[in-house]
């Protein structure tokens, strides 16, 4: 028997859902507590978010769509909450996209992607998810991938379609999720996430001549690592290197993978492979699994293409449980938007999108004095939400450890943005953190850098998350850091030896308007 695809099985009302959930999120906000809840970075009015969804640019406004429980602070059910703009600067909340209300998504409305269509359509592709039980994952769970199109022109209103991937048993163990859909070489192209029935990780590819009947093609990807059971959120996109090449990079996030030095230090672990690729063969990797961002909070993230321009979201994951926030009546926050671009190093680099800038409210430009060894000076005596540009004269600082100490209050707890000339990295240091994990992660420099004049430092502080961009977006580190109460200093510190800095600025930041 053929099943003709989609396939619509409506077992709830969604509106009914819909209105449920934003009730309840209501509710939930009314009780939440701001003292580290993000000013400049989307999030959540309340509950509990993941990962970024139906990134987009459409008719005139940019979409972010995340994974969102509106019940709880805790990981549960998945629907899709939604924010939007018309500049990247200034964001609008709006109702809540999609809740479970289909057979096929009964315990969830997971990950995936938008895409316009020819007809100038925006469609969604996403996953649905049950437990095989009908109650927890003892059993294990089912997925496949669903279709929703856009009735109004604000994709405030989701027309959901119904399945159209259906995950073969007999070959997929459990996770088969993450759709992400493109046009290739007049082709609709679909990839997603894979754990096989022997439990490997894989990324497979399909196509489809009219975007909604899909054919299964072969394996774009088989991880190597014997560990990795599951490639999360797959992306998948081509970027011009400074030759003029064509370069494919190939982003996913890895469950299963084991630590190894600075590498895999979180739960689980989001990088990028770059390589080349022709329709109708696997992707072949020139480079070694490299992480997107070494911080401590930075996971699935999600990537699209418009105007030429490549921009991505993560969203930082606290990994850890019972994360401070959580008893604050919220949960999870994204990074800002980063945009992408292979370096004159060939490697795949991630900055701020400009229109960053554009929320600077004050501007203070610091005396870039010499530090003697172990000095340490006042630059803010209470931060909440600031941008710092700190750049260091390598050829001139001999302290093992220089850099900035935010989030610093009366109680001595702090986190610690520095170089380490002893290790060759960048660090953003928790182990003064009165409140949450502690602990290091670290950005390993190469000898070019080290042996560079300066090294370049973009230091973005909301009131509960602090965002490190090094040399142009070479590296980044994204970590959560709670502060205690009080104000909340910024300082400038030089360890056993001078430190001396070639610029050193501080831009207060503006609410992005969804507090």
């Amino acid at each position: 028997m053929t099943t003709t695809y989609p396939v619509y099985h409506e077992i709830r009302n969604h509106d009914e859902e819909l209105a449920k959930a934003e009730a309840s999120v209501d509710g939930l906000e009314l009780e939440r507590e701001d003292r580290w809840y993000p000013k400049f970075h989307i999030a959540s009015n309340a509950g509990w978010i993941n990962d970024p969804n139906g990134l987009c640019y459409y008719k005139g406004r940019w979409h972010v769509y995340y994974q969102l429980h509106p019940y709880g602070t805790q990981w549960g059910p998945m629907h899709w909450g939604h924010v939007s703009s018309t500049d990247m600067v200034s964001w609008r909340r709006d109702p809540i996209a999609m809740a479970p209300s289909l057979e096929e998504e009964k315990d969830g409305v997971f990950s995936g992607c938008a895409v316009i269509d020819d007809a100038g359509k925006l469609r969604f592709y996403y996953t649905g998810h049950r437990w095989m039980n009908g109650k927890d994952s003892s059993d294990g769970q089912w997925q496949v991938q669903m279709e929703a199109v856009a009735e109004n022109d604000d994709a405030t209103k989701l027309k959901k379609l119904g399945m159209v991937v259906d995950c073969p048993l007999d070959k997929a163990k459990d996770h088969f999720r993450d759709p992400k859909v493109w046009k290739q070489d007049g082709v609709w192209t679909m990839i997603h996430g894979v754990s096989t029935i022997d439990g490997h990780g894989q990324i497979w590819l399909y196509t489809s001549k009219d975007i909604t009947n899909w054919d299964f093609q072969y394996v774009l990807f088989d991880d190597p690592d014997s560990d990795v059971f599951m490639l999360e959120c797959p992306d998948f996109f081509p970027l011009k290197d400074k030759d003029g090449n064509t370069k494919w990079v190939l982003v996913f996030s890895a469950m299963g993978s084991k630590s190894q030095g600075y590498m895999n230090r979180n739960e689980n672990n989001a990088g990028y492979m770059i390589g080349t690729w022709k329709p109708g063969e696997p992707f072949k990797a020139e480079t070694e699994l490299r992480l997107l961002d070494c911080g401590a909070n930075y996971y699935a993230p999600q990537s699209f293409e418009t105007n030429g321009r490549r921009i991505m979201y993560g969203w930082m994951s606290p990994f850890s449980e019972n994360a401070p926030m959580q008893s604050d009546g919220w949960c999870g926050q994204m990074t800002l938007p980063r945009e992408c671009y292979l370096g004159e190093d060939g490697d795949l680099h991630t900055v701020p999108v400009p229109e960053i800038d554009k929320l600077r409210i004050n501007t203070f430009e610091h005396s870039a004095r010499p530090l003697e060894a172990n000095e340490e000076i006042l630059l803010d005596e209470d931060a909440e939400a600031v941008e710092v540009e700190l750049d260091i004269d390598l050829k001139h600082t001999t302290a093992e450890r220089a850099g900035l100490k935010v989030h610093a209050t009366p109680d001595g707890s702090y986190t610690y943005v520095a170089f380490d000339a002893q290790a060759g990295t960048v660090v953003v240091d928790r182990q003064a953190a009165a409140r949450g994990d502690r602990g290091y992660r670290a950005a390993k420099l190469t000898d070019e850098e080290l042996n560079a004049d300066e090294l370049k430092l973009r230091v973005y502080v909301d009131r509960g998350s602090v965002e490190v961009y090094v040399n142009d977006g070479r590296h980044v580190l994204s970590s959560y850091s709670y502060p205690s109460d009080g104000p909340r200093a910024i300082r400038l510190s030089a360890e056993s030896g001078t430190l001396t800095p070639t610029r050193l600025t501080m831009h207060d930041i503006r609410s992005i308007g969804l507090e």
